[in-house]
């Protein structure tokens, strides 16, 4: 289950609880929209949520008896293992590990225009911001307009809107000296209160040191992985990968940073996302295709799926920084 999933299924139970009278809150009280993150530092559970607090007023009860209502008709929806209460009412929601591997499926199954971590989280807003010419002003608004579209916003760049705070880049001639996808990259990746990282030599290294070489070797080796894979006769297919759990969550978690790289007109969000991902294929990535002797088994199989999914994560990330994904690195 997907964070957007999640946050679905929440809306859903605050729906049902008020219909049959479990909650007394007007239909305009009940949230389109419910917010769900990993718990602070001492949360327990997957993800949390303070859905509870914000009906509490208007159900006239305490949060916590709000959120007892919440939790019993949480626990029993598909792929929650468990919910619990913490602190003045916040709801902790622990994830059914058996359907874990299913949002590899999720990931695969996504169709172009709208892929895997596209949403509606923002539908029916608008945002204009206003055209520029710095170079890196350029390239960070034409990302959040991006991000912004792929949550559901109407966002466009016209002669008059908003403009976005942020640090200049101290090199104005950047993308003639590395390449446009590496000046992009130095761009996006810093926070747009710090300064970017302008290192020619760093940014054309094809080394570990250089972030947007290990994003961009991470996607190129999930393609080779398929390549090798059908030599061998055998493809990917989506099943429980146990030693992929760190993966598995990343890939999980990619809708919500998505959504929150929008909200937050926070591109570097999405850049850091993509860093872990591919970091973590990479590492996972040896244990994909058999070795010497051995048959292609089912988990064999099950690992490739995910680390195709991953690769599909890193390319669709990559495009809404307006990088490319090369196949062959």
């Amino acid at each position: 289950m997907t964070p957007a999933e999640l946050s679905r299924t929440v809306v859903r139970v605050v729906r049902s609880a008020v219909d049959e009278g479990a909650l007394s809150v007007a239909g305009d009280a009940v949230p389109d929209v419910v917010k769900v993150e990993r718990p602070r530092p001492g949360g327990g559970g997957d993800y949390a949520s303070g859905v509870a607090l914000k009906l509490a007023a208007a159900a006239g009860l305490p949060p916590r008896r709000v959120a007892e209502v919440l939790r019993q008709r949480i626990a029993g929806q598909p792929g929650i293992a468990l919910v619990e209460i913490s602190g003045p009412g916040f709801l902790n929601i622990t994830l059914d590990r058996g359907g874990r591997h299913e949002v590899v499926r999720h990931v695969l199954e996504a169709t172009a225009p709208h892929g895997y971590g596209y949403g509606d989280a923002l539908r029916g807003q608008s945002f204009r911001f206003a055209e520029v010419f710095e170079a890196r002003a350029q390239v960070v608004t034409e990302a959040v307009v991006r991000l912004l579209r792929a949550q559901g916003a109407v966002a466009r760049i016209g002669e008059a809107g908003e403009s976005l705070p942020l640090v200049a880049c101290p090199e104005p001639r950047l993308s003639e000296l590395v390449g446009v996808d590496a000046a992009r990259w130095a761009f996006l990746r810093a926070a747009r209160h710090d300064r970017p990282r302008t290192d020619v030599d760093e940014l054309l290294a094809q080394r570990e040191s250089n972030a947007l070489f290990r994003v961009r070797y991470a996607y190129s080796r999930s393609r080779a992985l398929t390549r090798h894979a059908l030599e061998l006769g055998f493809q990917g297919e989506v099943g429980p990968v146990p030693d992929g759990e760190v993966l598995l969550g990343l890939l999980s978690d990619y809708p919500g940073v998505l959504e929150s790289a929008a909200r937050h007109r926070a591109p570097d969000r999405l850049a850091r996302q993509l860093e872990a991902v591919a970091d973590e294929l990479l590492r996972f990535q040896h244990g994909v295709l058999p070795l010497g002797d051995e048959k292609p088994s089912a988990a064999h199989r099950n690992r490739l799926a995910l680390a195709e999914a991953a690769g599909t994560v890193l390319a669709g990330g990559l495009s809404l920084l307006g990088i490319d994904a090369p196949e062959f690195l």
